[in-house]
């Protein structure tokens, strides 16, 4: 009998968890024909029959769950050896990484950075996008970590909660000076995409003060946002980090309405199954790289 191979069971574990061979695929990135090759493979090696085939799907036969034990515990302690005995500089790997527009215009290089610095070898794929889409990357497996607008509340998901960014309204800086700032209200107010939480928050927020008849322009690019604002085409509450640079420059000013959306709150949000040592290192950078973006703005 030839030996076990760690790949095989890799590709065994991924059409269990993920549900097939397509999606198996998709997961791991190779082709179905490459699965299917590493599963007969693996059957032959153990003389079994690992999954009852049909029209309905693949089921896991009786020795198919034996293994699925065994497999899990070859993975874990694969796991262990990368996380104990392997040295960083000889980590190799990818790490698909997704973030929400938010976090690339504020510390995505320095997180980057550190992950290199952490592991020399690793290739780091990434993704700019909505929380909403991220969420469902992460889930769908084609994400291996997402800082994104958070928690998820999925069992199979770790979230480690990072600072929040407070949020303040903007004008164009040449707009009339009002007795009443909330009256700038009444323009129309840029804010994020239609599909997002703080849309969704501040669209119950405005409809409660302002009324029904508030005009809201959602946009999925922050940048697209803070020029609108510049050009004096409606107003804002967008992250305060991300003002500083248009506040000193002159183009934009802040103003208080009396109220604003609460702080955005992000996770780094990761898989906890397959448990990757990789994955929570770079989760846990991600934390201190915005704990250090925090300390700086503050002072």
């Amino acid at each position: 009998m030839n030996s076990l191979n760690l790949e095989q069971l890799r590709t065994f574990l991924a059409v269990v968890r993920l549900g097939g061979i397509r999606k198996a695929a998709n997961g791991m990135h190779i082709t179905q024909p490459a699965v299917t090759a590493r599963i007969k493979a693996l059957e032959a090696t153990l003389a079994a029959e690992l999954f009852d085939r049909s029209s309905a799907g693949m089921k896991l036969t009786k020795r198919g769950e034996l293994l699925l034990t065994y497999a899990e515990k070859f993975e874990h302690l694969s796991e262990m050896v990368a996380r104990d005995v392997i040295h960083p500089d000889g980590m190799e790997g990818r790490l698909r990484l997704g973030v929400s527009e938010t976090i690339a215009q504020c510390w995505l290089p320095e997180l980057i950075a550190r992950c290199h610095r952490r592991y020399p070898n690793l290739e780091i794929e990434f993704d700019v996008d909505i929380s909403t889409n991220l969420r469902a990357s992460l889930l769908g497996h084609s994400l291996d970590l997402a800082v994104l607008l958070g928690p998820i509340s999925e069992q199979s998901i770790d979230n480690i909660p990072l600072p929040g960014f407070e949020l303040t309204w903007y004008v164009a800086a040449d707009a009339p000076e009002l007795d009443d700032p909330a009256d700038h209200l009444t323009r129309p107010v840029l804010t994020y995409a239609r599909n997002t939480r703080p849309y969704r928050e501040l669209k119950d927020m405005l409809f409660e003060r302002v009324g029904p008849e508030v005009q809201i322009f959602p946009s999925s690019s922050l940048s697209a946002c803070f020029r609108l604002v510049e050009a004096g085409l409606g107003v804002a509450a967008l992250p305060k980090a991300l003002g500083r640079a248009f506040l000193e420059a002159g183009t934009i000013r802040s103003f208080d309405p009396g109220w604003a959306p609460s702080p955005l709150q992000f996770t780094a949000s990761y898989r906890g199954e397959p448990t990757s040592h990789m994955v929570q290192t770079a989760a846990r950078l991600a934390r201190e790289v915005a704990l250090d973006y925090q300390a700086y703005q503050k002072s």
